[in-house]
């Protein structure tokens, strides 16, 4: 089975007012007062700036949108997260903005490399954006990342 995730996390109120300028643009609540906006391949088509390199090395996120979550996260942290994987192979990836800046990240975990101690890159992302993970759950499962298995099905 496959799953993958290309998508932007923020407060539900962050991103319901940042998105108001992007129709392509479609969020939905996943949980602890977190909204999930999917990179869409409609949404990176009317948001990409073909004359921009993504800066960061994301396979999804189109170039310049980095500036689009800097400006975003001046009313709190935003997260862009990327996982994908076959038989439960894969890789993941995430950055934070927070009051303009980068504040954590990118990080990225290649195929047949192990978490860090600290979580997975989405999991870290996730703990920066506030969420509490329960006893037995990281914070992608805390969330309900693992509800759905691609990134189109989450505007389903």
């Amino acid at each position: 089975m496959s799953y993958d995730l290309r998508a932007v996390i923020a407060a539900g109120e962050t991103l319901c007012v940042a998105t108001r300028g992007l129709t392509a643009a479609r969020t939905t609540s996943i949980g602890q007062g977190l909204s999930l906006l999917p990179m869409t391949d409609a949404l990176c088509e009317s948001a990409a700036d073909s004359s921009r390199a993504n800066a960061l090395g994301f396979q999804r996120l189109p170039g310049g949108f980095e500036k689009l979550l800097a400006d975003w996260s001046a009313a709190g942290p935003v997260a862009y997260v990327e996982a994908e994987y076959f038989g439960g192979v894969g890789e993941q990836g995430a950055a934070v903005w927070d009051g303009g800046g980068v504040v954590l990240g990118p990080l990225r975990v290649e195929e047949g490399e192990p978490f860090a101690p600290a979580g997975s890159p989405v999991s870290q992302a996730l703990r920066r954006l506030g969420v509490v993970r329960g006893a037995d759950q990281d914070e992608f499962t805390a969330v309900g990342l693992d509800r759905r298995r691609h990134t189109d099905a989450w505007i389903a």
